[in-house]
């Protein structure tokens, strides 16, 4: 046999440090970790066994055992699922391979763990979680299948280094054994087992048993007690989501979600039916009433679990919903799929399309019930997830209008903190308002000062403010609502008005002055034109109908991402004092120096006004005193 003591990697020494000593709270979770990852273990042992029998080893009877040892201070969880190799234990247990690592550990630095003690089973580092009790944490585990002669034995004391041996073990599974800190032997208390497998295991689907005590008559002699020690299951294992919904208490629901999100609060909404016909299969699904921590990680596992008659077949199946809902959470049970169905398969099933289907269809119903009967509810929800539930409308061509009526939207004619929707928009739409309107920026502060607003706020014209980078992507796509245009205040040519005289006049006025401007300026814009959408600002710079937003841009070259030329038009506003002003020395001078200097103080304005920087601050920065100086000087 063989010993070899090794260093854990940087991240797993991190994480353990901030376990031991920054958790306080809700340290009971750890024993809901150890049996959750033990449920897995039998899960994936009885679904390998339906190929390979040898991996019962003649002991199908799957459970998970808590040992209690009391003078000893040991906890042990023991499972006689798929084991680990020594391979499969080092990499389990040493390393940390999660592309959102990082953010997971600022978040536990920020000590926000406290309060959302679910990030420990939703980032898969539960294991970990038994250092907050334990001083020493001794795994024993051999592969199914494998012979006696090849268990492991890995133990660590959360001191930086474990150690692995080589050694023999009789039964497959996997034993963690919890060396007890003296302060936390309440763990040792049959009725505190006992609550925490009630309040967080009762649905596991295996037996979770321990070795009780209990007094009982003597067989033997009459009127006289004896101890019998015997095996007890502590939890129900009920297969809820096959149970009569009548049956199913509003608690039960919620403790079953829990047990299978690592959420510790209860579901926005529940959806629980039975589906017969072309399809019959079972779900019981919940939409969350918070967002899960990893919910924009690119490597999450997402999708319900499915379950074929009962047979747990994969812990998450993405085929089952659309990327948009994969914040469902949830158990699908088919009556139709065949035990050995692999996920190479499920991407060409039939019958995994009908169930996709249906699901989604079921979702945006409960999501749309939601949001009609219980607003306030749903508006905390959209808070939460409504940003990934846009999506939906660039991938779900079908649903797309189904879809953007649960949009939600802050509006330039609402209070702070109040939401409209697309079809309350057109409800309201004023005389003669041709299409939809939307702006995008940082902040509701920002956008309600924008001078693109001006002429909008002119004709009282109601415009949807815009905060997520996304949006302006999302309503791009989407284009249109119930015949109405969508349109950005910041795109394209507005015209609130139709031409009269007086537009007409002014285009004449200005032609030749806006043509220098375009000329000095043709390598920074695309062109130069009167607006229709300034009523106060001198001037502005807007993108072409079909561009991007700038402050999508930036979003992407802050990313490091390349972007296409997107030159912007400069619109200057004729009824402004300063082009009236310019005209008049363009109509002195063609050439003045002064015109030069006007025109790129200007388009510095517009790029500043657009939230973007000018390409030399410290120029414009010159040119502004100057003409400060020049007038202190005039009126002195």
């Amino acid at each position: 046999m063989t010993n070899t003591n090794l260093e854990f990697k940087t991240e797993v020494k991190q994480l353990l440090d901030l376990m031991i000593h920054s958790l306080y709270s809700h340290k009971e979770i750890f024993l809901r970790e150890l049996i959750s990852n033990a449920s897995d273990a039998l899960d994936r042992a009885r679904y390998e066994a339906l190929m390979n029998s040898s991996i019962t080893e003649n002991d199908g009877d799957w459970k998970i055992k808590i040992i209690i040892d009391k003078p000893a201070g040991a906890l042990t969880i023991s499972d006689n699922g798929i084991g680990m190799t020594k391979e499969e234990i080092i990499e389990a247990l040493g390393t940390i391979a999660h592309s959102g690592y990082k953010a997971f550990l600022s978040t536990l630095q920020n000590k926000e763990i406290k309060d959302n003690p679910e990030l420990i089973g939703q980032f898969g580092v539960g294991f970990y979680s038994s250092f907050m009790v334990a001083d020493k944490v001794t795994v024993i585990s051999r592969k199914a299948g494998t012979d006696r002669n090849n268990g492991v034995k890995w133990e660590s004391s959360a001191d930086g280094f474990f150690t692995i041996e080589d050694i023999e073990k009789e039964k497959k599974g996997t034993d963690v054994i919890l060396h007890l800190k003296p302060d936390e032997r309440k763990y040792l208390e049959e009725w505190e087992i006992r609550g925490i497998i009630k309040k967080y295991s009762d649905y596991i689907e295996h037996p979770v048993v321990m070795d009780v005590e209990r007094e009982k008559d003597s067989e033997l002699k009459k009127g006289e007690k004896v101890l019998i020690r015997e095996e007890e299951t502590l939890n129900s294992m009920k297969a809820i989501w096959l149970k009569d919904k009548s049956a199913i208490t509003e608690d039960e629901y919620n403790e079953f979600y829990k047990h299978i999100s690592h959420d510790f609060s209860d579901p926005a909404k529940v959806i629980h039916f039975k589906a017969e016909g072309t399809s019959e299969f079972t779900a019981l699904l919940y939409i969350p009433s918070r967002s899960p921590f990893d919910i924009y990680f690119k490597d999450i596992k997402t999708g319900p679990s499915l379950y074929v008659k009962r047979v747990q077949i994969m812990d998450h199946c993405e085929q089952l919903i659309p990327g948009y809902l994969r914040f469902v959470k949830g158990v699908v049970d088919s009556s139709d799929l065949p035990l050995n169905v692999s996920r190479e398969i499920l991407q060409k099933n039939h019958q995994i399309e009908l169930i996709n289907k249906n699901i989604t269809r079921r979702v945006l119903d409960a999501l749309a019930d939601m949001k009609k009967n219980e607003y306030d509810k749903y508006l905390s929800f959209y808070k939460e997830l409504g940003r990934v539930l846009k999506e939906g409308i660039y991938f779900d061509v079908s649903r797309r209008e189904a879809i953007a009526d649960l949009l939600l939207f802050q509006s330039t004619q609402r209070p702070a903190g109040a939401y409209t929707t697309l079809q309350e928009y057109i409800d309201n739409m004023k005389e003669g308002q041709e299409g939809i309107f939307y702006v995008l920026g940082a902040s509701r502060e920002e956008v309600i000062k924008s001078p693109y607003l001006e002429a909008f706020n002119d004709k009282g014209y109601e415009v949807l403010i815009m905060l997520d980078e996304a949006d302006d992507f999302v309503m791009s796509t989407l284009q249109e609502y119930k015949g109405h245009k969508i349109k950005s205040v910041i795109k394209g040519d507005i015209k609130l008005d139709r031409p009269d005289e007086k537009e007409k006049e002014a285009e004449r006025k200005f032609e030749t002055l806006m043509a220098l401007i375009k000329e000095q300026l043709k390598d920074e814009v695309k062109d130069v034109r009167l607006s229709g959408r300034l009523k106060d600002t001198a001037c502005c710079l807007v993108a072409d109908e079909g561009g991007m937003d700038p402050q999508v841009e930036k979003l992407l070259k802050s990313m490091g991402q390349k972007t296409p030329e997107n030159k912007r038009i400069l619109e200057i506003n004729p009824s402004h004092p300063i082009f009236e002003a310019m005209n008049k020395i363009f109509g002195k001078d063609q050439k003045s120096a002064v015109l030069d200097e006007y025109i790129k103080l200007l388009y510095d304005q517009a790029l500043l006004l657009e939230g973007s920087k000018p390409k030399d601050p410290a120029a414009f920065a010159g040119a502004v005193i100057k003409l400060m100086v020049k007038e202190a000087e005039r009126v002195s």
